[in-house]
Formats: structure tokens, sequence, C-alpha cells
């Protein structure tokens, strides 16, 4: 028995003092008045899902405006004020290129020879005059019965290209299709007269002849001058005429035959 007594004394012996005991308890007090100073130093600050009082948000943040209507900031609302610029925007018409009045004066030009041509009006792609004419000039025919739609816009197209490569042969400025296109389409304009004068009467004759022949002479008269006077051919009236009364002589069969 002695011998298991020391044993179990052997056993259960440690070297776990109270001094130990007591040391540990004094760095666990130091170390909780160091976190406890550290807080007193930095303040106490809520965390950010804490609910915190109306008067700390008041003195934190003064919020001027009203309710449903915020602050007025000119830096940012200064790109906003395109409400007041619909009034200086132009017309819908003036922005597709569509200008009645500039219509009118190429129609006026083209009616009377005689009258000198504004270059700077006739130097512009419009082409809605020159659909309209093409399109009265096929009606006209279909009603004399000829079905020739296709004819108008085939010849007038082909017309335009050969017409654009020869007067930028001619011409120092150079010329563009559009501008080609509303010119001999606004003098496609004696045209439609004579093929309302057909469906009254037939051309076959020797009146439908003559007047076939003045008709493409207007025409080849009122495009020549109009070329002449917006891209500054001074001189070459009569060389441009000509490829003009072969483009509107097409024209002109289609009308008597």
């Amino acid at each position: 028995m002695s011998n298991f007594e020391q044993f179990q004394i052997d056993f259960y012996q440690s070297n776990y003092t109270i001094d130990d005991q007591e040391e540990g308890d004094n760095n666990y007090g130091s170390n909780k008045n160091l976190c406890a100073s550290r807080k007193s130093q930095t303040g106490e600050q809520p965390p950010a899902g804490a609910f915190a009082p109306s008067e700390m948000l008041l003195s934190s943040q003064n919020y001027t405006g009203q309710i449903l209507q915020p602050t007025y900031n000119p830096n940012t609302l200064s790109h906003l004020s395109y409400a007041d610029g619909f009034d200086e925007e132009p017309p819908l018409l003036e922005e597709l290129g569509i200008n009645f009045e500039h219509i009118w004066q190429k129609t006026l030009t083209v009616l009377n020879p005689m009258k000198p041509a504004d270059g700077s009006i006739m130097n512009e792609t419009d082409l809605t005059g020159p659909m309209v004419f093409c399109l009265a000039l096929g009606v006209t025919l279909l009603l004399e019965g000829k079905v020739h739609f296709g004819y108008v816009y085939g010849m007038s197209a082909i017309g335009c290209l050969a017409m654009h490569a020869l007067l930028n042969l001619m011409s120092v400025s150079g010329v563009s299709h559009g501008c080609v296109a509303s010119v001999l389409g606004y003098c496609l304009l004696p045209m439609v007269i004579l093929s309302s004068s057909a469906v009254i009467f037939s051309l076959q004759g020797t009146l439908g002849t003559l007047l076939a022949l003045f008709i493409i002479g207007w025409c080849s008269l009122s495009a020549s001058k109009i070329f002449t006077s917006a891209l500054a051919m001074e001189g070459q009236q009569l060389l441009i005429a000509y490829p003009c009364a072969l483009l509107y002589g097409l024209f002109a069969l289609l009308m008597v035959f």
C-alpha cells in the first residue's frame, strides 16, 4: 500500500503554484485596463447597423431641402436645359432638306429660260421637285395608256450618270451626282406639259413634232443655263445644251410614239 499511495502522490503532483495563478490574474487585469484606455481615447462609436438618434444625424449632416424636392445645383442641372432648346430647333421640312421657297424659285427659273439663274440656289442636291416631276410624267403617260415608269426612271438615272461624267471633264470645280440629278429633274417640267398635251391630241403629226422640238429646246436651254451659272462655265452653254437635248429627246420619243 505504501507504494500505491506514493504512486498517487507522484501522479497528481503538478508545478502549478498560487504565485503563478496570481501572476496570470494580474496580466489579465492589465490587458483589460489597456483595452479600456484605448476605447476612451478613440471614443465610443456605434456600429453601422446600430440605431442612432435623430439629433446625431442632424448635427452631422444639415439637409436644407424638402421632401420630394431636391436641392438645386447649377453644376449638375446645366446640361439639362434642353427643354428651352425645342423652340430653337429648325422645322422638320428644313431638316429633311425640303425648302418650298427654293423649289418655287427653281421652278420659275425653268419655266422662264431667259431669267438668270441663281447659282447658290441651283447648286443644291434637292430631289423633291425632280421626284414629283418624274412621277407626274409617268402619270400623264399612264393616262395615254403607256406604262413607262421604268423607262422614265431608267433613262433619268443613265442620263444623270452621263452628264455627271461630262460636266466633271468640262468644269474645273466639279459637280456632285445630287446637283446633276436636281437640275435635270427640274428641267423635266416642260416634258410634263408636253405629256399632258399628248392626252388631249396626238403628237404624231406636224404640229406634234414641232411642239416636241420646241419642248426639247426649252428643257435643254434651261438645263444648260443652270449648269453654267452653278459651275461658273461661261461661254460653254451650247456645249452643255447639246447632250441635254439628246437626253430630253429620248423622253419626247416616249410621248410621240
